[in-house]
């Protein structure tokens, strides 16, 4: 594993949990790409811990589906499969075009400016070719819609599927190579499509941005 791992750890913190979050980071922004290997006592010598928090942190990782284990051949960063991918695709685009059709109902202003706030910060990220911060104002976007809902199961099933959409690239790809501004403005016409007030044209919009494999 060639990523280095540095700086302290907070104490207040379990170290599993500093280490789940660390590890997952890197695989979320690209850092560690799919295939590379996860070796526990490296990970653990450059963070000066033990391996065992090491272990409960890659088998966290391994139960999302971020990390992939093999017995006698290690840990690795899971393999993207185009038809994992465009499964992925499909059950958002079905839970995005249901979330859409409700929060027409209880789109709002407040709602419109914690939209447009996401927007916002995808505009910047673009500009300044951050992709880590656009892929997390982009899922912060469409997790404020399923919660627009006010559809109690909708958010459930979102957070089970969130890390497979980013580590899936069903959701900021990185290998996008489209105009990362454009995108922004994509979601810029999501949210009006909401503040029309048509259910119907909303839902559309939302199934056609998620399931068109455009990168978000």
């Amino acid at each position: 594993m060639t990523a280095n791992f540095t700086g302290a750890l907070p104490k207040a913190l379990l170290l599993s949990d500093q280490v789940y979050a660390m590890v997952r980071g890197m695989i979320l922004d690209g850092t560690l790409r799919p295939g590379t290997r996860v070796v526990e006592s490296e990970i653990a010598r450059q963070l000066g811990v033990s391996q065992a928090p090491v272990r409960e942190a890659i088998k966290r990782l391994a139960f999302e589906g971020l990390v992939s284990t093999e017995p006698r051949r290690g840990s690795y960063v899971a393999q993207i499969s185009e038809a994992e991918a465009q499964d992925a695709r499909s059950v958002r685009a079905l839970l995005e075009e249901s979330a859409a059709r409700e929060a027409v109902e209880h789109f709002d202003a407040s709602a419109r400016e914690a939209l447009e706030k996401s927007v916002d910060g995808m505009r910047v990220a673009a500009r300044e070719n951050d992709l880590a911060s656009f892929r997390a104002h982009d899922m912060a976007f469409h997790r404020a819609v399923i919660e627009l809902s006010r559809n109690t199961y909708l958010p459930r099933l979102w957070a089970v599927m969130e890390s497979s959409l980013l580590s899936l690239r069903v959701v900021g790809d990185p290998g996008f190579e489209g105009s990362w501004t454009e995108m922004a403005e994509t979601h810029q016409r999501l949210v009006e499509a909401l503040a029309s007030g048509n259910r119907g044209q909303a839902a559309a919009a939302f199934h056609r941005h998620a399931s068109g494999g455009e990168g978000s």
